[in-house]
C-alpha cells in the first residue's frame, strides 16, 4: 500500500501574551490558522518555515524552537488518501509590518487573500481555528500559560 503524506510547518509566533495568527481564502474556502505552509520536495522543515515567512511577508525569523509535530492520525482536507503531519515552531521574527490586534476573524477577499493578526492567548478558542490540529496546539498553548 502506497503511502502519501503532506507535511505543513508553522510558525507560533508569540509578544505580550498575543499569538500572530492568518486569516486567510484558499480555494473559495476561510480560515483561519498559524503561519506557515506546505514543505517542498527537497527542503527541511526550518527553511520551509522561513521561506513562507518571507513569502507571506512577515518577516525573517531569528530564533526558532520545535514545539509540536502532529502525535495523532490526521487526513489530509484537501488531498485524498493523504495523512497530514504538521510540525510547529515556536518563533520570533524581525519584522517592519505592523499586523492589527483582533480577536475578531478579519474579512479576506480577492485581491488580498490573507490578513494577519495578533489574537489573545488568553481569549482565544480552539474552535477559532480552522483545522483540527492548530486546534490542539491552541489548547498546548493556554495549558503550558503562554499567556
Amino acid at each position: 500500500m502506497a503511502s502519501n503524506f503532506n507535511i505543513r510547518v508553522y510558525g507560533i509566533c508569540i509578544r505580550k501574551g498575543h499569538v500572530l495568527l492568518s486569516d486567510e481564502l484558499f480555494n473559495g474556502i476561510k480560515m483561519t490558522k498559524f503561519p506557515g505552509g506546505g514543505l517542498d520536495y527537497g527542503e527541511g522543515t526550518i527553511d520551509c518555515l522561513r521561506r513562507e515567512f518571507e513569502e507571506e511577508k512577515i518577516g525573517v525569523i531569528t530564533a526558532i524552537e520545535h514545539f509540536y509535530t502532529t502525535d495523532f492520525f490526521q487526513p489530509a482536507l484537501f488531498f485524498e488518501a493523504t495523512q497530514l503531519l504538521s510540525i510547529y515552531y515556536r518563533v520570533e521574527v524581525q519584522t517592519s509590518r505592523e499586523f492589527p490586534m483582533s480577536d475578531e476573524v478579519l474579512a479576506t477577499n480577492l485581491p488580498e487573500p490573507q490578513k494577519l493578526r495578533w489574537a489573545s492567548i488568553a481569549q482565544l478558542q480552539p474552535e477559532v481555528l480552522t483545522f483540527p490540529i492548530d486546534r490542539v496546539v491552541v489548547q498546548l498553548l493556554k495549558d503550558q500559560a503562554y499567556l
